[in-house]
């Protein structure tokens, strides 16, 4: 597993594991129809915006073939009035790569 800064090259990767995340993860607690409206192209523009935002910061978890399989995004809230702080906002992954430790390597790589 390979831990890197997200480059706008990756926004739609990060798009695809959003949407099938969510579709996994949130199956049975979202309604179907909010799942099944979940749009990989609505997904890409904002993770554009997300990665270029200034202040924010996004990271990818890359399988050892390279392909993107999660995500983490960070940065400082505008209700977080701590100095030297900041907030994780979300971390998603892949079905088949929850419960193996990569949270944790997001966590302690950066």
């Amino acid at each position: 597993m390979y831990i890197r800064k997200a480059t706008l090259g990756d926004a739609k990767d990060i798009a695809k594991v959003h949407v099938d995340s969510w579709k996994s993860t949130y199956k049975n607690i979202i309604p179907d129809e909010f799942l099944k409206k979940l749009s990989y192209d609505q997904r890409t523009d904002a993770w554009n915006s997300n990665i270029s935002k200034e202040g924010n910061y996004v990271f990818v978890a890359e399988n050892n073939e390279g392909e993107i399989v999660g995500f983490a995004d960070c940065g400082k809230r505008e209700n977080n009035n701590v100095n030297n702080s900041g907030d994780l906002t979300s971390i998603y992954l892949l079905k088949e790569y929850q419960g193996i430790g990569v949270s944790i390597e997001f966590l302690l790589k950066y």
